[in-house]
């Protein structure tokens, strides 16, 4: 067990004007499930998420689209009655991730496709409703366009979700600004990290202003910040790391982190934590939803929710070393 487990305590904050209060590391459930994940294990995968809600854990964040995820979450969170919320997200009908521009609304929410995703939602997870729904892709294209916006407004009223979220396009952090300006979604999910540090200069703002609530994804690049990625990495056959650090990517990963940990002064295993709390630091980010499949993973990420943060002058070495790249473009 991960030292000082037992009297771990992650702190919470507001998610944005919701009036709920997350713990600010969330858990991330994509990566859960023997059907969805290479590698992974439902027993593991249970106990870990057990683990997560022992130690303050109260976010959690899944998708229709996750495989056994929803059905393994409503399993557990069905043992711990109104201390954990949940959210999951609508697929885009056309199936196309991210959403291209000039794509109309009917093509990927339509009003009853979103009512259909969550009633098999709701089905397989045994949930009697959802904290948090979001459409898994979005685009300010279809503001003002469209019936999602009154089918979300009627499921509200219906008592199955209680707030409305968007998953921002990959690496697109602009790509919300006018939706978070309209004031009708009540959180964001955005890939934010220690390499990728643009939402800092107009999302987090944005948010900020209007009282938007900020789930953060990828905070370790997807185990490109936990130093552990070298050029000879390898991975199981089928698992999506292979696409993603392709080619010369995870020798360029290597490089990078030796020249971030180097200039910070530490060694390559304290990086998850001090990437986490690079995110952490800012005040607007409500949670941090850490993929965590084992109770050793859940333990490590929980124990940087301990309230203390970075130094200005650690802040400032990483922001020497952003690095604004998409490696879910295949190239």
């Amino acid at each position: 067990m991960f030292a000082g487990a037992e009297e771990m305590s992650v702190e919470y904050r507001p998610l944005g004007r919701t009036g709920l209060q997350v713990s600010e590391i969330g858990y991330g459930a994509w990566g859960i499930g023997a059907s969805n994940w290479v590698g992974a294990r439902e027993d593991e995968s249970v106990r870990a998420v057990h683990r997560a809600i022992e130690l303050g854990v109260n976010f959690i964040d899944t998708a229709r689209g996750y495989g056994e995820s929803e059905r393994i979450v409503g399993g557990v969170v069905r043992d711990y009655p109104g201390q954990v919320y949940v959210a999951t997200k609508v697929p885009p009908r056309d199936g196309v991730f991210p959403a291209p521009a000039g794509i109309d609304p009917s093509e990927t929410f339509p009003g009853s496709h979103i009512r259909d995703s969550l009633e098999q939602s709701l089905r397989e997870s045994s949930l009697d409703a959802f904290d948090i729904l979001q459409f898994h892709v979005w685009s300010d294209e279809w503001i003002g366009r469209g019936d999602w916006l009154e089918t979300i407004a009627a499921l509200k009223d219906e008592g199955k979700i209680r707030f409305f979220g968007v998953s921002i396009n990959d690496y697109q952090p602009e790509n919300a600004i006018a939706l978070i300006e309209t004031g009708t979604v009540d959180t964001v999910q955005v890939i934010y990290n220690a390499f990728h540090q643009q939402p800092e200069e107009r999302v987090l703002p944005a948010c900020d202003e209007h009282g938007v609530g900020v789930i953060v994804r990828v905070a370790l690049d997807e185990g490109g910040l936990t130093g552990r990625i070298t050029a000879e990495s390898t991975f199981p056959d089928g698992d999506f790391r292979n696409a993603y650090f392709a080619g010369d990517r995870r020798a360029r990963v290597e490089q990078h982190v030796r020249a971030l940990v180097q200039d910070l002064g530490i060694e390559p295993d304290r990086l998850p934590d001090v990437a986490l709390r690079y995110v952490l630091d800012s005040p607007v980010v409500c949670t941090v939803i850490a993929g965590m499949r084992s109770v050793r993973n859940v333990e490590r990420n929980a124990a940087t929710s301990d309230g203390r943060r970075l130094s200005a002058a650690q802040r400032e070495v990483i922001k020497r070393h952003r690095w604004e790249r998409n490696f879910y473009q295949l190239a």
